[in-house]
């Protein structure tokens, strides 16, 4: 494809499956266990090869910064039956008439201090299809930690979470943060990113502008689900 060795195709589109299920990519590490690459030196060779031939964008300081450049998204030819199982197109389900959606439950993510959102279907949940729209690839999370009770995000709620690499100020998000996930509101402020929990007792992460990077946002909070019993 477009002059792409079929290992630099393996590669390139593993990167776009794994943006895709999770909303961040994966490290050289994860690359070379999944695609049986033995050194990292070699999935280094095809991450340059990708980014010299315009299909990659990379910071060599961040581990997870690679990011599909639109002439491989193009290339790619990503199709709907190719999204991954554990996260749901609402869209897809709306066009066939359905009023409500499994929710993937997919992990946990911390509201105090951050924990390892582990990728993983531990629940689903039913949703109705008004509350969240169409045209969203929705996950949930369970929270822990009371850092956003101002926003009335309880410990052990649900939220729900439509994966995209941007945000407003203002929007509560779940970031990752050296490597853990944490849910707070998301704040540009010059040369800086504040990441403000909901609750006085507790102090803001603050990023800095030059290190802060879109794959950090696993997405934007749309939704809360509490079980009463």
């Amino acid at each position: 494809m477009n002059g792409l060795t079929d290992r630099q195709l393996e590669v390139l589109r593993y990167i776009a499956r794994q943006i895709e299920a999770h909303g961040y990519p994966p490290t050289i590490r994860e690359i070379g266990e999944a695609l049986d690459i033995r050194s990292t030196n070699g999935v280094n060779d095809h991450l340059k090869a990708l980014e010299r031939k315009g299909f990659l964008t990379r910071d060599r300081v961040k581990s997870r910064a690679l990011i599909p450049t639109g002439q491989a998204r193009q290339a790619l030819g990503e199709q709907e039956d190719e999204r991954p199982s554990n996260v749901i197109s609402l869209e897809s389900r709306a066009g066939r008439g359905a009023r409500t959606v499994s929710i993937p439950i997919v992990g946990r993510v911390a509201a105090g201090q951050p924990i390892l959102a582990q990728e993983r279907i531990e629940d689903t949940v039913e949703v109705d299809s008004f509350f969240l729209g169409t045209n969203k690839k929705v996950y949930g999370l369970r929270v822990q930690g009371d850092s956003m009770i101002g926003d009335g995000i309880l410990s052990g709620d649900y939220i729900f979470v439509k994966k995209q690499l941007h945000a407003e100020d203002g929007d509560i998000v779940v970031a990752l943060i050296d490597e853990e996930a944490t849910v707070k509101r998301v704040y540009f402020e010059g040369d800086r990113v504040r990441f403000q929990p909901s609750n006085p007792r507790m102090a803001p992460i603050y990023v800095r502008r030059e290190d802060f990077r879109s794959t950090m946002l696993l997405g934007v909070v749309v939704g809360v689900y509490r079980k009463l019993s």
